[in-house]
């Protein structure tokens, strides 16, 4: 290792590199900001226009673009017409390459930021080396992460020299990080230019926020992305307070319950099971919220989740603590709540700001299929208040269009075939994936009368994410003295299910908009 190559960005840890470099007889060129960083440091490097004789131009765009780099950089060692070239023209080879690239993530997240100003840090010279390097990896060292310096350093130090496979597995990075880099930008700049939300080609970037014990199964690996620059109120924000590691799965139901929550204005919690809601409850105040969805299936809720839209207090928490449960999401915890609940280690405590903000629009859901991925727009509609029909001979009274816009909510975060039983701001019983609706109606109005008594059910409302292909929904609902129900509508046989309410006194809404979630 003769001569290295140093522009950086990011110059954590590179004056002490640099030095190490530099006391082992390796020539440094830099670059702009980061020569004037060693020669303050009193390391001594030349600068890159000494090496290109050509000035740095155009504040700056145009330094390293330039032959008697990427000749330096490109020759392959053991080509002997190559190394003839470099000798004729008077190029001398670069033998490591240290780069990291213009802040464009951190540029286009800053609040306020202009296109102008997010343009301008886009890197080009900066992706052009590291490339090449990349591409040349068995004669040169491209190092991206200031995580590598060390590993480097301990194999010049050691050998005089790096190993090829650590050449490989620097290349390696080198790639991956451009092609996250790209597709930031593409990104930004597809949204900026108004192309479709579904072009021909889809690039997508993520970062990880951490490897996981292990996925949905103990024998599957994992690990947790996140978006860049992802909205308010999203889970990737979330900060644990107390508890071991998430799983796999308690991120997948945390998240469940977390978008249903966001439908409700009113203190209100959600208690999730496998990503499906099985309690759900609105009241003046967090601990009535609290004791009402526990109430509604006390079963269930064991080994679950439990998210809030406001402030656990102390009161709430104990009764939190009577039972097991994974996690428990807040904007924020008493001081008392906190110690009364992590009193249990196995318990997981979370807050997140902005807990009820939904996600904006034009955000994509993304469902993995064999070879390839579903992308569509997230299900950000709850109904369209004008589409709403009153399709029976008996409108609902206003009690029960509160509670069939509260169950509505529910069911449409509730696995398809789908049915929810709501009844004063509280869940009645959850039908949750079935394969038939009858099944899942069932299987709801069971729930109630056995966690609530058939009292309970009696009175209450029904929702149907998607609409009742035979009356036989409706008859179960007279049967257990339900009053009124809301679904899409939209069957051909329709008027049959619209003739059995008629004929049981149940008021019907179809709202025209389905909630299918698989």
């Amino acid at each position: 290792m003769k001569r290295a190559l140093i522009s950086v960005s990011d110059k954590t840890g590179i004056v002490e590199f640099a030095k190490e470099l530099s006391s082992l007889g390796v020539e440094i060129i830099s670059t702009g900001g980061t020569y004037h960083t060693l020669q303050n440091a009193g390391i001594s490097c030349i600068g890159i226009s000494s090496v290109t004789n050509f000035p740095e131009c155009l504040d700056g765009r145009v330094k390293t673009l330039h032959p008697s780099i990427h000749a330096g950089i490109l020759a392959i060692r053991g080509n002997a017409e190559h190394m003839k070239q470099l000798s004729e023209l008077g190029i001398d080879t670069i033998d490591m390459v240290i780069v990291n690239l213009y802040p464009f993530k951190q540029t286009i997240l800053k609040e306020g930021v202009t296109r102008e100003q997010a343009i301008e840090n886009i890197d080009i010279g900066g992706p052009t080396m590291i490339r090449a390097a990349a591409k040349n990896y068995q004669d040169v060292a491209v190092i991206i992460d200031p995580e590598d310096y060390n590993k480097v350093l301990s194999e010049l130090k050691q050998n005089n020299d790096i190993s090829l496979e650590t050449k490989f597995y620097l290349s390696a990075k080198v790639f991956m990080h451009t092609a996250h880099y790209d597709s930031l930008i593409a990104d930004y700049m597809k949204k900026q230019a108004g192309i479709e939300q579904f072009p021909n080609t889809l690039s997508l970037t993520y970062e990880k926020v951490q490897e996981m014990r292990y996925g949905e199964n103990p024998h599957q690996k994992a690990a947790f992305y996140a978006e860049v620059g992802n909205s308010k109120g999203v889970l990737t924000n979330a900060v644990q307070l107390h508890g071991k590691e998430l799983s796999f799965n308690n991120i997948n139901d945390t998240n469940g319950a977390l978008e249903l929550l966001k439908e409700y204005d009113e203190p209100t919690i959600v208690a999730c099971k496998h990503a499906n809601p099985c309690g759900v409850a609105s009241a003046e105040n967090i601990y009535d919220a609290y004791m009402k969805a526990y109430n509604s299936d006390p079963v269930s809720i064991f080994g679950g989740i439990i998210v809030s839209n406001r402030e656990i207090d102390k009161k709430t928490a104990e009764e939190i603590n009577k039972i097991f449960v994974e996690i428990v999401l807040a904007p924020s915890f008493e001081k008392e709540a906190i110690e009364i609940l992590e009193k249990k280690k196995n318990i997981r405590l979370m807050t997140l700001q902005d807990i009820t903000q939904k996600q904006p629009a034009g955000s994509i859901d993304i469902k993995k299929v064999s070879g390839g991925i579903l992308v569509q727009d997230i299900d950000n509609e709850l109904l369209v208040e004008k589409d709403l029909k009153v399709v029976t001979q008996r409108k609902p009274s206003d009690k029960e269009m509160e509670d069939l816009l509260f169950t509505w909510k529910m069911v449409k975060y509730t696995k398809s075939n789908g049915i929810a039983i709501g009844k004063d701001k509280q869940s009645v019983g959850i039908g949750p994936g079935q394969v038939n609706r009858i099944w899942a109606c069932e299987q709801a109005i069971e729930h109630g009368i056995n966690h609530l008594g058939e009292e309970t059910v009696k009175g209450a409302v029904l929702a149907s994410d998607a609409f009742f292909p035979f009356p036989d929904c409706v008859e179960a609902c007279a049967k257990a003295g339900i009053t009124a129900i809301i679904q899409p509508g939209g069957s051909i046989r329709d008027q049959e299910s619209i003739d059995a309410c008629d004929k049981a006194g149940i008021a019907m809404i179809f709202t025209g908009m389905r909630h299918f979630r698989h």
